[in-house]
């Protein structure tokens, strides 16, 4: 699977081109400014895009009106098209956000119900009580999305809306070229709407990527040969963050161990999980971590943990928002992109990522650990990659058997010689290639 060796960068097109919050109705090619943004995608040495819901909405998205029909704000389909060819004429794989849970009050079939009520040929499209009331004064009760009653859920159940639905999948492949879905709120879909849909999917494209949204539990419970390919990885975001703000590595390599280890009972190990330490949801990791210093760190973590790394707009160089100030405070538009240091250490990180078989594929072993540092083995059958991080303000000499005596940084292209000491500069993180 080609996921399995890309590097993502998300984009929120909304708030990326800067388009109005509620939809006024009025076309505007904003879609375009992604090809201008193309040359810094290839100089970050990402190779795959994860677009946030690009289909007309009410207002953020999420609450979907049409999904034959890219959101009038930011430009037609036609549009978008010359948006995918040029990422594809890039190497640039696109996914698009599914939302397939629910859709918005403007969707016309939910429109439907409520002027027609029992005499709607869509009333079985969603969960509609005729006897109740909405918080809108609808006159009648419907289920929204955990309580947001501007996102209708949907009867997946129904065979017109999974037809609806799978039919919606295939205009995207065949008008964009798309190459795989990140499917919204994935804990909360119906387990046999999802058997299907990999199924639909798989005939339909060869290897087209499933990305769900997971948050808790067990993911395998989606993420397996009948599901899903890929999960979002929130067990470790928080750790990644968390082990740097309360300086206790232990906590992001015990989750680590227990998703990936090698241990028989560990939960994930052979699968490949969505890593990110930031995206349109939740606070930038700028504002997240106490100290600068570390954001180069933990992207080296995110990169050279078990997984599929994602780097969400803006936040390459360092850009700030705050989930408290609200959700558009973290979907901003910037005029240009910027490269600067960071950005550079993280196209490094991808380089190395992408080349690397056992960065993408090797077992996750724990080598080193502290509360300020720690060094991991990623191995597959003929190559070895040590991950190791000093987050300290001092150098750190690790005490181990290497099990050769010279390896070379990926990140840096520096010598490392393991039989002259193992010594961690401060703030710094390497990728050791061993040598054979």
């Amino acid at each position: 699977m080609w996921a399995f060796e890309s590097v993502f960068y998300q984009i929120y097109p909304l708030g990326f081109c800067q388009a109005p919050f509620e939809n006024d109705g009025i076309l505007a090619n904003r879609i375009g400014k992604v090809i201008d943004w193309i040359p810094h995608m290839r100089k970050l040495k990402i190779n795959a895009i994860y677009f946030s819901p690009i289909f007309e909405s009410d207002t953020h998205g999420y609450n979907t009106r049409d999904y034959l029909k890219l959101d009038c704000r930011l430009g037609t389909n036609a549009d978008f098209r010359k948006v995918c060819e040029k990422l594809h004429e890039n190497d640039i794989r696109v996914v698009l956000d599914g939302v397939f849970n629910h859709v918005g009050r403007g969707f016309p079939q939910f429109q439907d119900v409520i002027k027609n009520r029992e005499n709607s040929r869509y009333l079985h499209w969603f969960n509609i009580n005729l006897d109740g009331n909405s918080n809108y004064n609808d006159g009648l009760w419907y289920e929204g999305w955990e309580g947001h009653y501007d996102l209708v859920k949907l009867n997946l159940r129904h065979p017109e809306v999974e037809e609806h639905i799978f039919s919606a999948v295939k205009f995207w492949v065949d008008e964009f070229g798309i190459d795989g879905l990140r499917l919204d709120v994935a804990y909360c879909l119906d387990m046999e709407f999802l058997r299907r849909l990999r199924l639909f999917c798989e005939n339909l494209k060869p290897n087209f990527y499933l990305l769900g949204e997971m948050l808790h539990g067990d993911y395998t419970r989606m993420v397996n040969p009948e599901m899903l390919h890929s999960a979002t990885n929130y067990e470790c975001y928080k750790g990644l963050y968390s082990s740097f703000n309360s300086a206790n590595m232990f906590e992001i390599i015990h989750s680590l161990l227990r998703q990936f280890g090698p241990e028989n009972w560990t939960l994930y190990k052979g699968l490949h999980m969505f890593s990110f330490v930031d995206n349109h949801d939740v606070t930038r990791i700028a504002t997240n971590l106490d100290n600068e210093k570390h954001l180069p760190l933990i992207y080296a973590l995110c990169f050279g943990m078990p997984g599929i790394p994602c780097v969400y707009y803006g936040s390459e160089w360092g850009a700030k928002g705050d989930k408290k100030d609200g959700d558009p405070g973290l979907r901003l538009s910037y005029e240009v992109p910027l490269f600067n240091e960071l950005s550079e250490f993280i196209a490094k990180l991808a380089e190395a990522k992408k080349k690397s078989r056992a960065l993408n594929y090797g077992d996750f072993r724990s080598v080193v650990l502290t509360n300020k540092q720690c060094i991991f083995e990623r191995k597959t059958e003929g190559e070895r990659v040590l991950v190791a991080v000093n987050m300290d303000n001092e150098p750190f000499t690790a005490h181990f058997d290497a099990g050769c005596g010279m390896a070379i940084d990926m990140i840096s292209g520096e010598k490392f010689d393991f039989g002259g000491g193992s010594t961690l500069l401060p703030h710094r993180a390497y990728f050791l290639l061993m040598e054979k």
